[in-house]
């Protein structure tokens, strides 16, 4: 029974993978292109947020450290080694996944607050360090001369086209996996401890060692869409390991919605246009996104899929 559902949203994934892929044939858009790679990055960012936050309530204000770490830990390595892309890809989800073991070592004993403060200091400290590291990072103007978007699978990442089609795959395939971790046991261990984590600790869940694998992954596939962001900005820059950053990725899950997987993709892909259709019209764009976050959660009270789940019980899971 339990293979049903994960082979229907295999089937679902595809299925979009194949429209997504196809909406070129038709018709080509450089820009709906471009909006398709930074939605596969940010989608990445902010579901693996939820990880955290909805699934075992732990609200890191810290994570865009992560997506930052992977994003330079990925051009680096295309810069100064001769590696093939998905080599240097994986070492970067796996520096990245070492990075968030250790910072998770350090946080997820602590209490709820205290947890999302630390995570914003040590976000605070990367930062200051890739600000302060010239010679490797370079500084406050970020990683110059670009990385070389070489073939991979078939995809030639120096075509616009190829690199929305690879972007797409990895996406999606990422959101897969990120389901399946959630609808597994180990998921299910999540949201008791998010629910009751004093009957999880009675029923034997040694609560500080499952926070940990949470923060462990959560961090790893938020490099994953720091990967994908370096590959679309062609290196990377300190913007993408500030913590307004990781206040995009708790927007995204916010506007979304927390209790539904595909929540932080859909706030993300409603924050995202936002941006793009504010700042066509106006240099105030934070304001105006600020009021429209406001209106949501004043009007709504929760994201969008979580309302409409809510509204339409008889729909949803």
């Amino acid at each position: 029974m339990k293979r049903q559902p994960a082979l229907r949203d295999a089937v679902i994934a595809g299925i979009a993978l194949i429209v997504v892929l196809a909406i070129p044939l038709f018709h080509r858009s450089p820009a709906f292109e471009d909006f398709v790679i930074r939605l596969s990055a940010m989608a990445l960012f902010a579901t693996s947020l939820n990880l955290l936050v909805g699934n075992t309530g732990m609200v890191s204000f810290g994570h865009g450290m992560f997506y930052g770490l992977g994003a330079y830990a990925f051009a680096l390595t295309m810069q100064m080694t001769a590696l093939p892309l998905p080599v240097a890809a994986v070492l970067a989800v796996l520096l990245t996944a070492l990075g968030a073991l250790g910072v998770g070592a350090v946080c997820v004993r602590l209490s709820t607050d205290y947890f999302a403060f630390i995570t914003l200091a040590f976000q605070m400290l990367f930062f200051s360090v890739i600000i302060s590291w010239q010679s490797l990072t370079g500084g406050d103007q970020g990683l110059r001369g670009g990385i070389p978007r070489r073939e991979i699978f078939g995809f030639e990442l120096a075509s616009q086209l190829h690199l929305y089609q690879f972007c797409a795959v990895v996406a999606v395939l990422g959101l897969l996996a990120l389901r399946h971790i959630t609808m597994s046991p180990f998921g299910q261990t999540l949201r008791m401890i998010r629910d009751n984590e004093d009957r999880a600790s009675f029923l034997g869940v040694v609560l500080w060692r499952a926070r940990l694998w949470a923060f462990t992954i959560a961090g790893a596939f938020a490099g994953l869409g720091g990967v994908l962001a370096a590959l679309f900005v062609s290196g990377a820059y300190p913007e993408l390991a500030d913590w307004p950053n990781s206040g995009q990725a708790i927007f995204a899950v916010m506007l979304g919605g927390i209790y539904s997987f595909l929540g932080p993709v859909f706030g993300a892909m409603i924050l995202l246009a936002l941006n793009d259709v504010v700042t066509r019209f106006t240099e105030y764009h934070g304001l105006v996104l600020g009021l429209v976050i406001l209106a949501f959660a004043v009007g709504l009270r929760r994201g969008v899929l979580d309302f409409l789940k809510l509204t339409f019980p008889g729909r949803s899971k």
